[in-house]
């Protein structure tokens, strides 16, 4: 990052370290959105893939791939270097003599993609460049829920329109249009479409035809064109897009720093025209603090969705760029639940009210396309679902969201005491609800099944939660039967820990227990029942958690001493990595803990990894793959990595700074007294601006908390 002027950045501020690497290094290709979709950025100069934009997909179709005097860029072999913002990347490589510099944004306001191209000669006499790029596309218009990791994509028709090349599906109802902007010559390749087979890596990245430019370029001067990749359901709306962009690529390009310098600002200014909400401004001297608490709200703001269509108007997706367009997890949704109870509540609002009308029991996350369901049942969804209800009241004081009837007849109250009791269905041989097999539960730690110390703890939590809006309503019989049933079951899950170890086993359906030494229990014991574990519990767990999965930058999500650690490489769950939002849930299992210490020494660390973009759905240990300048690598998306370049559970490290470093935490009733640990990290620290209910406050280090006119 640079050095800032103002506690709100810029996108100069936000810019990633530059990061140099050669063909298919194991560095994850960045993405950009303009709300609108989504794009990947891919290894090489000018290609792009996954250009979407809803109801608008190609999966990981790949186009735009460069030829340079008639040869693939990438087989030259030279090192490219990437400078991701979040308004653009910048991708810079040397050829002899010559500079090639490219720009790729996602243009405001449109379903486009734009690329400004420029070529120096640094030779000694003028030359002729060829420039060619190899186009195809694979749209298609889909009106049903995406509900495959990959969007679809379709075989698609090409044709040449004057210079540029138009792309549509069989049924017309997607269509792309890809040239350039300067006089060029486009042509087909002659090549068969693909099939409906088509896979990117087995069945080739397609190519449907090209379109080439000649540069001349004198001695130390530099040339230009633009590149625009337009999309639309009808050939009228992708060409009128297309030729509004490509009249102004340079605008373009200068629209988007415009538009996403605008955002960042909105993000934490109130009365703001983009949100519903905002983020309190934090003013800090720690850079490392300021550097993850900006990296939260990147993280999340990055993933709102407003295109035509969308069936709650905005919602906010999961991943990007790669997988699951159009699908929003409640799991990750819940992980940033402070953020978008302070941000947007509005679309946070129409979101939780879309799941409470539909069955969380059979579904991860539902479509924004179409409202649909997406996925198999992931068992966080009834800790998640009342996490969500408790924020968004918290934040927004709207206590009459409690008595707001449902589609299904029933207030939210009912469903909250619903999801209270639900464990209850769940159990089998025991006291302890039994959440079932790998797939409902971490998908590549093969132990943490059944019967595991998280969720039976996220009960007890649950129980409580409930109780607490009850006694705020008047129903103190009610509220003390919750108490009571919750006194009774974090007996039971306490049974679950091993003593001496820091860590808990899952108990199976035979009675077995199967130790796992796994952070996602470290987080959420921590963070829901801590205040009934003893002081030696407590020790021994922050001891277990510094020796076997804390490390200077990142998390370990499993211990490389667990038995399990040869199931998977996957590194959002096993010992080569971390989910993003784990190292954020563990600091606060830290201070939750009474090691606010810990967590405060650790933040440094962990903010050299907020230097390769957003979060990442997963980051690497320095054990398994090199750190990036400093920073923890973010994992791929290819086989067996599989996982996204950004994800949306960023909002983790807002919470972080807010709840558990300030200590402001509101209650049903508003926000009390504050008392956190951020003064020792840096005393003249103060979030202005916080909003609680109807009161817009500033929460000073040292406990204040000053109401705003």
């Amino acid at each position: 990052m640079l050095t800032r002027t103002s506690p709100i950045p810029t996108v100069a501020d936000l810019a990633a370290d530059p990061v140099t690497h050669h063909y298919d290094d194991m560095i994850a290709p960045s993405g950009l959105t303009n709300h609108l979709g989504t794009v990947r950025v891919d290894h090489d100069l000018t290609s792009v893939s996954a250009v979407q934009f809803p109801p608008v997909s190609q999966a990981l179709a790949t186009t735009a791939v460069a030829f340079v005097d008639g040869r693939i860029f990438t087989s030259y072999g030279a090192a490219v270097t990437h400078e991701w913002r979040p308004d653009r990347v910048v991708r810079r490589a040397v050829l002899p003599g010559l500079e090639l510099v490219t720009t790729t944004v996602a243009v405001p306001g449109t379903t486009a993609v734009a690329i400004d191209v420029r070529v120096r000669n640094t030779g000694g006499t003028a030359r002729s460049v060829e420039f060619m790029l190899s186009l195809a596309a694979r749209v298609v218009a889909g009106d049903q829920a995406w509900n495959a990791a990959e969007s679809p994509d379709a075989r698609n028709e090409a044709s040449v329109d004057g210079e540029r090349l138009v792309f549509v599906d069989a049924a017309a109802t997607a269509w792309s249009v890809q040239g350039v902007d300067v006089p060029a010559t486009a042509r087909l390749s002659g090549v068969a479409p693909t099939s409906e087979q088509f896979s990117v890596g087995v069945g080739g990245m397609g190519r449907g035809g090209d379109v080439t430019v000649v540069l001349e370029v004198a001695a130390g001067a530099e040339a230009r064109f633009g590149y625009v990749n337009a999309v639309g359901t009808s050939r009228e709306q992708a060409l009128a897009v297309f030729e509004a962009v490509a009249g102004d690529v340079e605008g373009a390009v200068a629209a988007s720093e415009q538009y996403w310098n605008a955002q960042l600002e909105a993000a934490v200014t109130p009365g703001n025209t983009e949100f519903s909400g905002h983020l309190p401004v934090l003013e800090t001297e720690s850079e490392a603090l300021h550097r993850l608490y900006w990296w939260g709200i990147l993280g999340v703001i990055y993933m709102r969705r407003d295109y035509a269509g969308n069936v709650l108007r905005r919602s906010y997706d999961t991943l990007m760029p790669n997988y699951w367009a159009t699908t929003t997890f409640i799991w990750d949704f819940s992980l940033s639940s402070v953020t978008h109870a302070l941000l947007d509540p509005a679309a946070m609002k129409r979101q939780l009210s879309h799941w409470i009308a539909s069955d969380t029991h059979t579904l991860f996350g539902t479509s924004s396309l179409t409202g649909g369901p997406v996925g198999q049942w992931y068992s966080v969804n009834d800790y998640a679902m009342t996490r969500l209800v408790r924020d968004y009241v918290r934040f927004t004081g709207d206590a009459g969201f409690f008595d707001e009837q449902q589609t299904d007849g029933r207030s939210v109250l009912d469903h909250l005491r619903f999801w209270a009791r639900a464990w209850q269905g769940l159990r089998r041989s025991s006291t302890l609800a039994d959440y079932g097999e790998i797939e409902n539960l971490l998908e590549c730690v093969s132990t943490y099944t059944h019967e595991v110390a998280s969720f039976n703890a996220a009960n007890v939590w649950n129980l409580r939660v409930t109780a607490d809006v009850l006694d705020a309503r008047g129903d103190a019989v009610g509220a003390a039967e919750l108490r009571a049933e919750a006194d009774e079951l974090v007996a039971e899950v306490r049974k679950l820990y091993l003593p001496g170890e820091g860590f808990f086993a899952a108990r199976q359906p035979d009675g077995s227990r199967l130790p796992v030494r796994h952070c996602y229990d470290f987080n959420i014991v921590g963070t829901t029942i801590a205040g009934d574990l003893d002081d030696t519990t407590r020790a021994e767990m922050v001891a277990f958690f510094r020796r076997e999965l804390q490390t200077p930058e990142w998390l370990r999500a499993l211990s490389p001493w667990d038995p399990d650690a040869s199931y998977s490489v996957r590194p959002d769950h096993q010992w080569n990595g971390a989910y993003t939002a784990w190292p954020a849930d563990a600091a606060r299992s830290l201070v939750a803990l009474g090691e606010p210490g810990v967590a405060l020494e650790w933040l440094p660390g962990l903010s050299r990894s907020a230097n390769q973009g957003p979060p990442a759905q997963a980051h690497f240990v320095e054990e398994a793959q090199p750190l990036v300048n400093g920073g923890a690598r973010k994992a791929p998306p290819q086989l067996p990595y599989i996982n996204d370049w950004a994800c949306s559970s960023a909002g983790a490290y807002v919470a972080l700074v807010i709840e558990s470093l300030f200590g402001a935490v509101p209650g049903l009733d508003g926000l009390g007294a504050v008392e956190g640990c951020v003064a020792e990290l840096d005393p003249t620290a103060v979030l202005r601006g916080l909003r609680v209910g109807e009161r817009l406050v500033d929460v000073h280090a040292d406990g204040r908390v000053v109401d705003r006119a």
